[in-house]
C-alpha cells in the first residue's frame, strides 16, 4: 500500500508560515537587548527583561488560546494571530520608551503565543497519521532553520543598517505569512454539545490536556537542560578562551538537525516513539558532558552535534506524542499544554541555573544538567515508555 502523502500544500503553507512566525521571534530576541541599551540606555538586566518578558507573554496566551481555539475555530485563530502580531510589529516604530517597549514585547509574546497555537494544532490535524512522527518532525524543522537563521540575519542587519530594516524586514514576512493563510484549507472540527459542555468554565482541564501531563513534565527537564546552553554558552566559552568557534555550535546543531530529521521521523513512525525517544535523551546527556569538559573548540562543535540529536529529536517526538495521546477535538490543548511546559523549562532555566552558577561553575553546571536529562529517561520509562512496550507486546499475542 502507499504512504499517504505529506508534502500538501496545506503542509508547505503552515510549516512556511510558521517558520516566518518563529524567524521573527528570534531575529527580535537576539537583537533586542542591543536596541533597548543602545536607544534607552538600558541596564543588563531591564534589556534583557525586553527581550525574555516576551516568553511570558507567549505562555500565557498559550493557556487561553489552546482553551478557546476549537470554539472559535483553527483558521479564525490563525487569523487572529497575525493580525494581532502584524499590528505588535508596526507598533516598534513609534517605541519612545524603555516602559512602552517592555509592554510591546509581551504583547508580541501574546500574539506570537495565540498564532503559533493555531499553526501547530492545524499542522497536527493536516499530517496523515501513518507518518505523524515523520510530519512533526518535518515541521519542526521550521523552528530550527528560524533559530539558526534568525540571529544570524538580525545581527548583520543591525550591524550593517538601522535597527527598523529589522521591524521592516519582520514585517513583510508576517504579511506574506498573512497572505499565504487564505490559500490554507483547514479540516473542520464538529464539537458535540457535550463536549462544549465540558469545556466552560474555568477548570484544569479547560486550558491544559491532561493526558499530555507526563510528557509535558519531562519537557520542562529537557527545557531546563536547553536553557543552560542558551544562557550561558557565551560565557562560559569566554571563560575557556573558546568565544570563536562557540559562535559556530547553533550552525552544527541545526546542520545535525537536517540530516537527521528525515531519519527520526520515520523511525518513530515504523519502529515506534521509544526507538527514538530513548537514544535522544542519552545522545542529549552525552553532548551536555562533552561540553563540561571543552578545553579544545572542536569539543564545543562534537556536543553541537550531540544537542542536535539530542534535543532536536527530543522536541519534534515529544511533540508528535503529545498529539498522538490525546482525543482529536482537544489537538489544541494537546499543542499549547505541551510547549507551556517546553516554554516555561527554556524561560525559567536561566534564572534557577544562574543561581546555581556561582557554586559549580559552568562546568559543574553541565554535568548537573547531564544528570537530569540522563534521570528523564528513567521518568519517561515510568510516565509512558513501559505502557509502549505493554501495548506492543499485547498486540504481538493477539496477532500470534
Amino acid at each position: 500500500m502507499s504512504r499517504p502523502q505529506l508534502w500538501t500544500k496545506d503542509f508547505l503553507i503552515v510549516s512556511i508560515a510558521n517558520f516566518f512566525l518563529y524567524f521573527t521571534f528570534y531575529l527580535l530576541m537576539a537583537t533586542i537587548t542591543v536596541y533597548a541599551t543602545n536607544k534607552f540606555h538600558a541596564s543588563p538586566s531591564m534589556a534583557g527583561l525586553a527581550s525574555g518578558i516576551f516568553v511570558v507573554g507567549t505562555l500565557i496566551a498559550r493557556l487561553f488560546s489552546g482553551r478557546s481555539i476549537e470554539r472559535i475555530g483553527r483558521k479564525k485563530m490563525l487569523y487572529i494571530g497575525f493580525i494581532f502580531i502584524l499590528i505588535i510589529t508596526l507598533l516598534y516604530f513609534f517605541v519612545n520608551s524603555l516602559a512602552l517597549l517592555l509592554i510591546i514585547r509581551f504583547l508580541n509574546g501574546a500574539a506570537l503565543g495565540i498564532a503559533s497555537t493555531a499553526t501547530g494544532t492545524i499542522v497536527a490535524n493536516i499530517i496523515p497519521k501513518e507518518r505523524r512522527g515523520e510530519g512533526t518532525g518535518y515541521y519542526a524543522l521550521s523552528v530550527t532553520l528560524a533559530a539558526a537563521v534568525g540571529p544570524f540575519l538580525g545581527m548583520s542587519i543591525t550591524e550593517h543598517a538601522s535597527f527598523n530594516m529589522n521591524f521592516i524586514l519582520c514585517l513583510v514576512l508576517l504579511a506574506i505569512s498573512f497572505l499565504a493563510s487564505f490559500f490554507l484549507k483547514v479540516p473542520k472540527v464538529t464539537l458535540s454539545i457535550e463536549e462544549l459542555e465540558k469545556m466552560k468554565g474555568f477548570k484544569l482541564s479547560n486550558f491544559f490536556e491532561p493526558k499530555v501531563f507526563p510528557i509535558a513534565i519531562i519537557s520542562a527537564f529537557i527545557g531546563l537542560g536547553y536553557s543552560s546552553i542558551l544562557s550561558f554558552l557565551t560565557s562560559y566559552a569566554t571563560e575557556i578562551n573558546l568565544v570563536d568557534i562557540a559562535s559556530f555550535f547553533f550552525i552544527v546543531y541545526a546542520v545535525t538537525i537536517l540530516v537527521s530529521r528525515p531519519f527520526t521521523g520515520r523511525w518513530f513512525d515504523s519502529k515506534g516513539e521509544n526507538f527514538v525517544m530513548y537514544p535522544a535523551f542519552l545522545l542529549f546527556a552525552i553532548g551536555l558532558l562533552i561540553l563540561s569538559q571543552a578545553n579544545q573548540g572542536y569539543a564545543i562543535l562534537l556536543a553541537g552535534v550531540f544537542v542536535g540529536l539530542g534535543y532536536g529529536t527530543y522536541s519534534s517526538s515529544g511533540q508528535a506524542i503529545a498529539i498522538k495521546v490525546s482525543p482529536s477535538h482537544r489537538m489544541g490543548l494537546a499543542t499549547s499544554t505541551f510547549f507551556i511546559f517546553l516554554d516555561a523549562g527554556v524561560g525559567i532555566g536561566p534564572f534557577l541555573l544562574g543561581l546555581l552558577v556561582p557554586f559549580s561553575g559552568y562546568r559543574g553546571l553541565y554535568v548537573t544538567m547531564a544528570a537530569v536529562i540522563f534521570v528523564c529517561a528513567f521518568l519517561y520509562y515510568f510516565v509512558y515508555g513501559r505502557k509502549v512496550m505493554l501495548a506492543k507486546k499485547t498486540q504481538s499475542a493477539e496477532i500470534n
